[in-house]
């Protein structure tokens, strides 16, 4: 059973997620419904350093890739560069976190960059003179952090800013993360516990944070929404328009009216990392979620490990037509399009692969996006282009280990048996009309992303 705060807390959470699934012309007709600020109106574009830095990222190697994203991926739209976990941590050498490590933070228990590793933030000056340099160069500046409040700050007993209230207050030593040993859960029923999300939602504005990934959210997120709730809440109260991305998962279906609310994305799945299995994986888990996915409502199939990762270590295991399957899938499922790899080694493939125009529009400009029943071993999705008269885009994939034929008859896309103009988008090539059906031979894992038109 939970307690009288939390009964009405979850009360009131019910009614705003619904209010935020309802079309805006009937929000007024729900009690304390507002409109929602488009944080984030296409799919988020970007770079994160987890896949090629693990939790090492410096200041340095930061502006090295982020030269390179302004020159050869902003003009595609990929905008935001995220600063991945443990950028307060001085000591921080892989994937592997380190119990009781020491991390920088200052008197009020909020964690500040590590100025070893950002000599910018020396001083107190936490992020602001690196987002300030992203912003003079055009881009979006985000960091990762940990939901709660540091394990280190509670032994210390820090007071939390503006309050009388200390960290030892707020803190639910219970609700803790399984994989990393940093942060304590908050207990949201607690005076002291909205104040304290206040104050380190308010820090990273003052730094110019325009996007923030909230990391040990989304599961179990029957025992997190409060917190959920708390960084929505913060974020309103700080002042900055700041886009809020739930990790890791899989997150649980049973929330899908509750968490489009709170946040502009949230993770589908754990680590996504470059292995065909886990990639097979991914194809049910977009279709579940497909319905929730609208505007400010994304999905996250979590990065792209294309390119060099691993800490310089090896470049992607998946094959060039895996690669192609990876943002297929992610373009006409409209996941966001987060970049993992090092761009100090950023190949043409790769950039091809990233910054086709005609492929990056169904990510960014289509709707209708649905997937559609197919035989074994093959999936098949297709969406309408924005703005467009008789048009459709169909992805087919092949998710077995031998090659496969799919026919897709037109009479599905109610074209019924009329010629068609036909349009791959991955060639960028016009293929000549089809009538009555589709017939494309696909080498294992691989795919097909076709522009149809009548």
């Amino acid at each position: 059973m939970i307690d009288q705060y939390r009964r009405k807390l979850f009360a009131t959470s019910v009614a705003a997620a619904a209010a935020a699934s309802l079309p805006a012309t009937t929000l007024a007709a729900v009690p304390g419904a507002t409109r929602r600020k488009a944080l984030a109106p296409t799919p988020p574009m970007g770079w994160n350093s987890w896949n090629s830095f693990a939790a090492t990222i410096t200041e340095a190697q930061a502006l090295e890739n982020a030269r390179i994203m302004v020159e050869k991926l902003l003009p595609s739209g990929y905008d935001i560069f995220t600063v991945d976990i443990q950028w307060y941590e001085p000591n921080a050498k892989s994937y592997e976190y380190r119990k009781d490590a020491e991390l920088t933070m200052d008197e009020y228990g909020r964690l500040l960059p590590a100025p070893n590793r950002f000599p910018s933030a020396a001083q107190g000056g936490g992020f602001k003179a690196l987002a300030d340099q992203m912003h003079r160069m055009g881009l979006k500046f985000g960091i990762h952090v940990m939901r709660g409040i540091p394990r280190q700050a509670v032994r210390r007993n820090t007071p939390i800013l503006g309050t009388r209230w200390h960290a030892q207050d707020i803190a639910d030593t219970k609700a803790i993360c399984e994989w990393n040993g940093d942060m304590y859960g908050i207990d949201m029923s607690k005076p002291g516990a909205q104040e304290y999300y206040d104050s380190i939602f308010k820090l990273y504005a003052s730094w110019g944070v325009d996007f923030v990934k909230m990391d040990d959210m989304s599961r179990p997120y029957e025992r997190n929404w409060p917190e959920v709730e708390a960084a929505h809440k913060a974020i309103q109260a700080s002042g900055r328009a700041i886009t809020l991305s739930l990790s890791p998962g899989e997150m649980d279906l049973r929330w899908d009216a509750h968490v489009p609310h709170y946040a502009q994305m949230w993770r589908i799945s754990d680590d996504f990392w470059d292995e065909w299995k886990l990639l097979k994986e991914q194809f049910q888990r977009l279709e579940n979620w497909n319905p929730v996915m609208a505007e400010n409502s994304w999905p996250d199939a979590d990065m792209l490990p294309l390119g060099r990762l691993a800490m310089n270590s090896r470049d992607t295991k998946f094959s060039p037509d895996e690669q192609q399957t990876l943002m297929t899938l992610w373009s006409i499922a409209r996941s966001p399009l987060i970049m993992g790899g090092d761009l100090r080694h950023l190949d043409a493939p790769t950039l091809a692969l990233l910054t086709n125009p005609e492929v990056l529009a169904v990510n960014q400009k289509s709707h209708d996006n649905r997937p559609h029943r197919a035989e074994a071993g093959t999936r098949i999705w297709t969406a309408r282009p924005n703005g467009s008269g008789r048009a459709w885009y169909l992805a087919l994939f092949n998710t077995e280990d031998a090659p496969a034929q799919i026919d897709f008859d037109l009479s599905r896309l109610d074209l019924g048996k009329q010629s068609v103009t036909v349009r791959d988008l991955w060639r960028r090539a016009d293929l000549g009309q089809a009538r009555g059906s589709i017939r494309q031979s696909l080498a294992p894992h691989a795919s097909a992303l076709l522009r149809v038109s009548a």
